[in-house]
């Protein structure tokens, strides 16, 4: 038997071999990362911009634009500081005859007031300026105030 001098170890291990091992290793890579561009591109949100990146303009739009209930509180409850829980509450009363949609919001509110009210003047001061705005639930507030 006679053996040859040439290496039978490192059988099929060339240039082909290498290639392929660095596209095995890099195509996923660059799979992904150009399939995360493609989906960043596309118009998910239906307006003329095709780019999902929002703008300071859009954010700062959307966080002025505040709910009516929202705005109608906190107009309230600076009344009721300047003024008192009796003029905030007639506010609150003719607002919501104004605008009906307002009235389901209209308990929320007067609690709100109830409890600035008791923060403001005290429990007993407080529940003096009581009314039957939004089905008592100004005195509902201060009583959830005192704790």
């Amino acid at each position: 038997m006679k053996h040859t001098t040439t290496p039978q170890g490192r059988r099929g291990r060339g240039p082909a071999r290498r290639i392929g091992r660095t596209l095995a290793l890099v195509l996923p890579v660059v799979l992904v990362l150009s399939g995360t561009l493609a989906v960043t591109r596309v118009n998910w949100s239906g307006g003329s911009n095709s780019v999902l990146a929002a703008s300071s303009e859009d954010v700062s739009t959307r966080a002025s634009s505040r709910a009516p209930q929202d705005v109608l509180r906190d107009k309230l409850l600076l009344e009721l500081q300047e003024k008192n829980p009796g003029a905030a509450l007639t506010h609150l009363q003719e607002a919501v005859n104004d605008r009906p949609s307002l009235a389901k919001h209209c308990a929320s509110i007067a609690r709100a007031l109830g409890r600035a009210a008791v923060r403001m003047y005290g429990p007993s001061r407080a529940q003096a300026y009581a009314r039957p705005v939004c089905d008592t639930s100004f005195a509902s507030g201060v009583a959830g105030g005192r704790g």
